[in-house]
């Protein structure tokens, strides 16, 4: 954490104002993501497309602030422009339709009329935003890659009837999917969040790898300390809080 200076509480501890203002912010984070998780689902898109969305938008709201710019609004050219960088190319107008029917259960698709194209600007020029704010860098490295070599390499230690009763592989990548939901998903190198959730999924049924010079996790990955990992299960546990708290 960054000091501050002075050395009173009142300097060096956050107000309870200031913790309320970042809790929201928070909550409204993880409600939109949820969003773009589901209407990616709605749209067909494949998993890193949305992953990409989900990195998008998280990626511009580090900078740009929840007073100044409508989340969902946001979200919605997250998706537009994540079809793009994957190639999985989206119509505006079916983006806009399965957005309109989440907010609005059970209605009929919008009417092309003024409403809906004004709509369409808003979509395109807010992707054209993001661009800048990202300084046009919208391209990343998922943890999938990385997350499917570790399993491949992990499934050869455990014992194989260990490995067919306990669900590690569908966890692991269950939590992989979860971790977009919050800033963690680029807070940290995509080969550490994979190596993490891992980790954490391997932990949670208990199953024992083989002892040897190495942690199995440093022979899968030699740049991160055990308190990185640590670290980044502790960010992944506070989602599930978090969703707890957004029901």
């Amino acid at each position: 954490m960054m000091e501050v200076a002075g050395t009173s509480q009142e300097r060096t501890r956050p107000t309870d104002a200031a913790k309320s203002v970042v809790s929201q912010e928070v909550k409204t984070h993880f409600r939109v993501c949820r969003f773009i998780i589901e209407t990616g689902v709605k749209l067909g898109m494949r998993s890193l497309p949305v992953a990409t969305a989900c990195a998008l938008y998280h990626r511009f709201f580090r900078t740009a602030s929840l007073e100044v710019y409508e989340p969902y609004l946001v979200a919605m050219s997250a998706i537009y422009l994540a079809g793009k960088v994957e190639e999985q190319h989206l119509r505006t107008r079916d983006i806009i339709n399965v957005c309109h029917r989440f907010f609005h259960p059970g209605t009929e698709p919008m009417e092309l009329d003024g409403k809906f194209w004004e709509l369409r600007d808003s979509v395109v020029q807010c992707e054209l935003l993001i661009l800048r704010q990202l300084n046009f860098q919208v391209s990343f490295q998922h943890p999938h890659i990385y997350l499917l070599h570790y399993l491949v390499s992990v499934r050869n230690l455990v014992n194989r009837h260990a490995w067919s009763r306990t669900p590690i592989a569908e966890t692991a990548w269950a939590l992989l999917k979860d971790s977009y939901h919050g800033a963690v998903c680029v807070r940290h190198p995509p080969q550490h969040l994979a190596l993490a959730v891992l980790y954490l999924a391997i932990q949670s049924y208990g199953v024992e790898l083989p002892i040897g010079e190495l942690e199995w996790w440093q022979a899968l990955c030699d740049d991160i300390s055990r308190g990185e990992i640590e670290d980044i299960m502790s960010d992944l546990l506070q989602l599930y809080d978090m969703e707890a708290k957004c029901m």
